[in-house]
């Protein structure tokens, strides 16, 4: 008979609704591990791992699992090195580990699949995460061609909430080995998984926004360790959260040779100010003549694809010689100008009174974006006789033909073209370089990437004009096709200034009494640094509320703090204890605790 520590009164169980063994052991170990990982609490994380009930669906025999199927040949694989000896090793029933550059073009969703269906050639099961729909679908569809129908499922909220639950009930009952989903899939409770895989892991999608606010890399990264199964991250960009795997030895680089990915991936070409400065006709149409020759050039071969980034980018402030972010000389955040024309912190709200260049010494500063958001309405001017499609938000389109015709694209909803694109343009590149993030330049190069990747390789003809700065760093990786490279560099830099991933951080958030309230009686670790607490910036007047924003009428606060590498543990135990003390007592109001917060300045 089992024990509790519990001496209260226990209420007796009045029902039960089903049979159905939905929390397995290891699914509520694994949500015990995301909790205490994120100071969240364990009710939140099984609400996040199992779906809501359905009984119809329920009620449904689920089948017996398939065999398995035959081994799958190393197909484009072979263009990387290292690639057929991994496939091979998740075919014998290995658990390799490893951070994969994926080359440009079409091929990376069947590689994906490829390497599930060596997982499942093995007798095990595999999860694949994808950061949308679209993409899901672009791996279902070639593991469905390797392995066919009835070993794997999709898990996505495209299915509905029945068609979802009698998916994720033939997985929990072991009749289905592999899932494709999105992020809310990282739970899925695969049986005898050999394999967790994630696509893209810096898109944002994959973070869910829900308490305790989990980032489905850390939980498959997790489920990698506690089920001992093969870890295999992806993209076409680099994070450097993936460049630490490598740095430390947890995982292999598997990467395709320079001259594999020079033939691969199109040609760069930049414009900057220096650029803009000297051509009349850039002054004139806010567009550099260099981007109407790309243009009018890939036009006679085929379609063009047009980046505009989303409205809405708050820039930060730069140096207007170097470029180099303006940081605080305390704690090395990000500086932002006040209404009075003050520079404080955005960390610790320290007032800069003096503030120098700390690369090149220079004094003044410069937050305005460069290019113009209306240059796809001119392009459809200059370019009359051509169709003009647009993909974005409110309409996503998955293809195109490969015809003559404009583009225009946000980021993350650019179509495949069918042959690929003649050529790219992409536009206002300080729009994204300018963000108050400290990913601002990694989320640039991966949204380039992830639209140049679109274009044909350079040997037939794909061009791809970016408009930024060519001494920049993300704009140097885009031109050599590195982001491993970059992701490096990133990574050393972080190491040197203390930034996560190298560090620990937490963001607490609420009113300032209850912020101030929770950081007193936290038993913080020997050493952590609290930075702030500074004001949190009410949402603009007609835009939804967001996670994290306070309540309409209130002014709330976010203290960071940050801890030395090893100490994420216990940061998280102490900011869980003080949460949950408070609420007990009830003391004022509970703050929104996060860790590891993606939106640092």
């Amino acid at each position: 008979m089992a024990e509790s520590e519990f001496r209260g009164v226990l209420a007796p169980i009045a029902q039960v609704l089903s049979p159905e063994p939905v929390l397995t052991p290891e699914l509520l170990g694994l949500c015990r591990a995301v909790a205490d990982r994120y100071a969240g609490t364990l009710a939140d994380v099984v609400q996040l791992a199992v779906p809501p009930r359905r009984a119809k669906a329920e009620g449904r025999e689920s089948g017996a699992p398939l065999p398995p199927n035959a081994m799958p040949e190393a197909g484009s694989w072979e263009r990387y090195p290292a690639g057929p000896g991994f496939l091979a090793a998740l075919g014998r029933g290995d658990v390799p580990r490893a951070v994969w550059t994926a080359l440009p073009g079409p091929q990376w969703p069947e590689e994906l699949a490829r390497a599930m269906a060596a997982t499942l050639a093995s007798g095990r099961g595999a999860l694949a995460l994808l950061p949308d729909g679209r993409a899901a679908a672009r791996v279902d569809a070639a593991l469905g061609e390797l392995i066919g129908e009835g070993r794997h499922v999709v898990l996505s909220a495209d299915a509905g909430p029945e068609e979802r639950y009698r998916r994720w009930l033939a997985v929990s009952r072991g009749a289905v080995r592999a899932v494709i989903g999105t992020r809310a899939a990282m739970f899925a409770p695969v049986r005898d998984v050999g394999l967790v895989a994630i696509w893209d892991d810096g898109d944002g999608s994959h973070s869910d926004p829900h308490a305790p606010q989990p980032h489905a890399r850390e939980v498959l990264l997790q489920r990698a360790v506690t089920e001992r199964a093969g870890f295999l991250l992806g993209g076409l960009s680099c994070t450097v959260e993936a460049a630490q795997l490598v740095e430390t030895g947890w995982a292999r680089p598997l990467t395709a040779e320079r001259e594999q990915v020079r033939a691969a991936a199109p040609l760069v070409r930049t414009v900057g100010d220096a650029d803009e400065a000297r051509d009349a006709a850039a002054r004139a149409a806010r567009l550099p003549t260099l981007a109407w020759q790309v243009v009018r050039e890939g036009l006679k071969h085929g379609p063009v694809l047009v980046q505009v980034p989303r409205r809405g980018y708050v820039p930060r402030l730069a140096c207007e010689r170097c470029r180099e972010p303006a940081r605080c000389r305390a704690c090395a955040g990000p500086l932002e100008a006040r209404d009075a024309g003050e520079l404080r912190c955005g960390w610790c709200g320290r007032e800069e009174g003096d503030w120098r260049c700390g690369e090149c010494g220079g004094v003044r500063l410069r937050a305005q974006i460069v290019g113009a958001r209306r240059t796809a309405e001119e392009l459809g001017r200059a370019f009359p006789a051509v169709p003009v499609r647009t993909s974005g938000r409110d309409h996503v389109l998955d293809t195109v033909p490969g015809v003559p015709s404009l583009v225009v694209s946000t980021p993350g909803a650019e179509p495949v073209a069918e042959g690929g694109y003649a050529a790219a343009l992409l536009l206002d590149g300080w729009a994204l370089l300018s963000r108050p993030d400290l990913r601002a330049g990694e989320e640039a190069l991966r949204r380039w990437l992830q639209a140049a990747a679109l274009v044909r390789g350079h040997a037939e003809g794909g061009t791809v004009a970016v408009i930024a700065e060519a001494t920049l760093r993300p704009v140097q990786a885009l031109v050599r096709w590195d982001p491993a490279g970059h992701a490096v560099r990133e990574l050393a830099e972080r190491a040197e200034l203390g930034f996560p991933p190298v560090s620990r951080m937490a963001s607490v958030t609420g009113r300032p009494e209850d912020v101030a309230e929770m950081l007193a009686a936290a038993e913080l670790p020997e050493g952590a640094e609290v930075l702030g607490p500074v004001p949190v910036p009410a949402p603009e007047a007609g835009r939804p509320r967001r996670p994290g924003d306070p309540p309409p009428g209130e002014e709330w606060e976010r203290a960071l703090v940050r801890v030395r590498p090893g100490q994420g543990a216990a940061l998280a135990a102490a900011l869980k204890t003080a949460q949950a003390a408070r609420l007990v007592k009830r003391e004022g109001e509970a703050v929104r605790v996060r860790i590891d917060p993606p939106d640092l300045g």
